[in-house]
């Protein structure tokens, strides 16, 4: 039961036990009792006596006339008539104080204050009333030891039960100790009992004798005694306010002159180290603004704006003096993402900082080397004459940078590309020669060579490629990108098996854009997903209705590539999922494509990835196998049905079929681990019998068929023509044994 529960009910229980003891009161009050003097004396408690209690000063005791009233009545009037005008003088007592904002009474509270005194009155008289059978004690009005004997029972047997209620409200409101609580605030009140019940017994002497007098002169006595308490009260009261509030204002005073001194002190100690402190602040602070301003905060390298100003510098000397020569080399970290991504950002920065050290020790003191940013360093080389000595350092830098090293329980290694733009006349700002210096480095990461020298070519280049990478953004909206489609045939009986689905790009300016130009723009922009998701799209749904043109192609596959970005991303499952079901293709005629440097770049990660896409039903291929450094670790943990052989592998075979032991190796291991093979490339009847007696179970090239349009492809499956010829074909050369059209790149 919660405490405000069980403090309500306490409340309603006392309630009601006052109600039903006054109303029993009041029942078995007779007539005779109610007289003018009770009736007098039942308006003074209710209209004077609140307002004539002494509070006795430095203390929480109060003398209250209300008790003496209520003994009075009891000795005077009887038992119900004691109760009946204490429960009105304790209701009338609280309003009062209420009225006067003295005490802010509770809900109930007023009800439940005059239900304890009625039920402690009568409580008290009904103990009286036992014991006057037991003894003599009743016939107090002529016997002065009992009515000592009956004012202490009456006055102990409410104090007792009035405190008592009050420490248990007390303890149900706040938890506090019954014991303590009694003692602390209710023990002082039994003064009050013990005054009331010596007055209530000298005034009702009084009125027993009879003497008008001597009732009088009491009542006078009574009257001057209480004005002189209460003057007297009140003159203690205010005088010790006075000295009081003297001693505090003294001390106040004395606080307030020692803490205004001390606070003079203090502040001109202060005042004193703050400027000086502050001076100090604004000297380090102008040298670390300064400082900031032209450096790296992590490596403590020139920034971007400092080298600006040694370029700007550099190149009006050189306009000046073109003996005075420099050379700008650009580098750039490799794979410096995979690092942040695999071992932290805390790891990157120290790799970073470990670079930043290498590089300025194998400079000049007249060298400059800046970071420009994220993973990019500049370094200004001076009094080099040639570009071939530029070349040399470059490359000595490109080797040291390579070396391993450990950090933090991780063997670490890496390596950068380096462009090199040498001094011109034409540069006229030091953004042009950091922007070709730019070009020569993204030349030498394309063709990983590690070092590469600006041209004028590589600008062109550069230029083409940016113009590539803006319109390839808006190919698919364009409808500038297209699908061909290269059979893939079984070797055993002929018979379609499928397609291959290869991207090409007719730019409506431009023309026909081959791959190998245009996929690793996409690449590295990071487009080629999007396209991904193109294809995926159009070659399942072209695959759903390819397969209902007959029972002969109702089982027809493709295959389609998937590059190394969208393997990366959390999101190929998703796309592949939604392009078979917006087909309402089934799974297993999907074939998804992966080459070999892709599947093995992150195995774990790829192994996780391709069994999700097993989970959903799609047939996987491992292409371009042979190419890559694949492990055989893992090689045998990644879920694929298919392995297609490099067409290098297949065009090395000789007429009579000399260098085909990798093919053989090749399609053994794949039987071995229960895979399907496909050679790609077949170009020559020689090749093609060879695979066959080497057990290869699917094929495609020139020799089969070249990559067609739609509408072609399309046309093929309706005549079924033989796949397979016996002899030369119409685009077979006996001659040289090849194909007289070359291949384009594929993906």
């Amino acid at each position: 039961m919660t405490r405000d529960l069980s403090l309500s009910l306490f409340k309603t229980i006392v309630t009601v036990a006052g109600a039903v003891s006054l109303g029993v009161c009041l029942t078995q009050l007779s007539p005779q009792s109610i007289s003018w003097g009770y009736l007098g004396l039942l308006m003074f408690a209710i209209l004077v006596a609140p307002r004539i209690s002494l509070a006795i000063p430095r203390s929480n005791i109060a003398v209250s006339f209300s008790d003496a009233l209520i003994f009075l009545s009891f000795l005077m009037y009887g038992a119900e008539s004691a109760v009946v005008l204490a429960t009105l003088e304790t209701v009338s007592n609280c309003y009062y104080n209420k009225w006067k904002g003295n005490i802010k009474f509770g809900r109930h509270m007023i009800a439940a204050n005059a239900s304890v005194v009625a039920i402690s009155t009568s409580a008290a008289y009904l103990l009286w009333h036992f014991l006057s059978g037991v003894t003599d004690i009743e016939n107090f009005a002529a016997n002065t030891r009992n009515l000592i004997s009956t004012l202490g029972i009456l006055a102990l047997i409410q104090f007792c039960l009035t405190t008592g209620f009050a420490a248990v409200f007390r303890y149900l409101r706040d938890g506090t100790n019954l014991w303590v609580t009694w003692k602390r605030d209710c023990f002082s009140s039994s003064l009050a009992q013990i005054v009331g019940a010596g007055i209530a017994g000298i005034v009702f002497k009084i009125i027993n004798y009879g003497d008008l007098v001597a009732a009088g002169v009491a009542m006078v006595v009574f009257v001057i005694v209480y004005l002189t308490y209460r003057q007297s009260i009140s003159d203690i009261n205010t005088a010790i306010e006075q000295v009081e509030e003297a001693e505090r204002q003294k001390a106040e005073t004395e606080r307030d002159r020692r803490r205004e001194a001390e606070r003079h002190a203090g502040q001109l100690t202060r005042s004193l180290e703050k400027e000086e402190m502050t001076n100090a602040a604004l000297r380090k602070s102008e040298q670390d603004f300064q400082y900031a301003a032209l450096h790296d905060s992590l490596t403590n390298l020139a920034n971007r704006k400092q080298l600006g100003d040694i370029l700007r510098k550099l190149i009006k000397d050189y306009k000046v003096n073109p003996a005075v020569s420099f050379h700008v080399l650009f580098i750039d970290i490799r794979r410096f993402k995979n690092i942040n991504d695999s071992l932290g950002h805390t790891i990157g920065d120290k790799v970073l900082m470990i670079a930043a050290k290498r590089f300025v020790r194998m400079l000049t003191e007249a060298d400059h080397v800046a970071r420009i940013g994220g993973d990019e360093f500049a370094i200004i080389l001076r009094n080099l004459s040639t570009v071939g000595k530029a070349q040399k350092v470059a490359r000595r830098i490109f080797r040291s940078i390579s070396q391993p090293f450990s950090l933090s329980g991780n063997r670490i290694s890496i390596s950068v590309n380096i462009g090199i733009a040498p001094c011109d006349a034409e540069y006229n700002t030091p953004e042009e020669i950091l922007r070709d210096a730019d070009i020569a480095m993204h030349y030498a990461r394309e063709k990983d060579c590690g070092v590469a020298v600006f041209s004028k070519d590589l600008r062109e280049r550069f230029l083409e490629r940016a113009r590539f990478e803006m319109d390839l953004r808006h190919a698919i909206d364009r409808d500038e990108l297209r699908l061909n489609y290269q059979p893939i045939v079984s070797l055993q009986d002929g018979h379609l098996i499928g397609f291959e689905a290869l991207l090409r790009w007719h730019h409506s300016e431009v023309g026909l854009i081959p791959p190998v130009k245009f996929i690793p723009i996409a690449e590295d922009s990071g487009l080629i997903t999007p396209i991904t998701v193109w294809i995926l799209g159009q070659t399942c749904n072209q695959l759903a209705k390819w397969q209902k043109i007959s029972p002969a192609s109702k089982d027809l596959i493709v295959s389609v590539n998937i590059s190394g970005r969208h393997l990366e991303a959390n999101e190929l499952i998703d796309d592949v999922e939604l392009a078979l079901e917006n087909a309402n293709l089934d799974p297993r005629y999907l074939k998804l494509e992966f080459t070999e440097s892709v599947a093995m770049e992150n195995a774990e990660h790829t192994i996780n990835i391709l069994n999700e896409l097993k989970k959903i039903g799609v047939q996987l291929s491992i292409d371009d196998f042979g190419t890559g450094y694949s492990s055989l670790s893992y090689l045998h943990r990644l879920p694929f049905d298919t392995l297609k052989i490099d067409r290098s592998f297949v065009n090395a075979v000789g007429e009579t079929g000399e260098n085909s032991e990798v093919l053989q190796t090749i399609i053994s291991l794949a039987k071995n681990l229960k895979m399907r093979v496909i050679a790609e490339g077949i170009e020559t009847i020689s090749q093609l019998n060879l695979l066959r007696n080497l057990g290869c179970d699917y094929g495609q090239g020139y020799l089969i068929s070249k990559p067609k349009p739609i509408q072609e492809a399309e046309k093929m499956i309706y005549e079924r023509p033989d796949w397979l010829p016996s002899y030369g074909i119409e685009e077979y050369d006996p001659a040289s044994s090849q194909i007289v059209d070359a291949n384009l790149p594929v993906f």
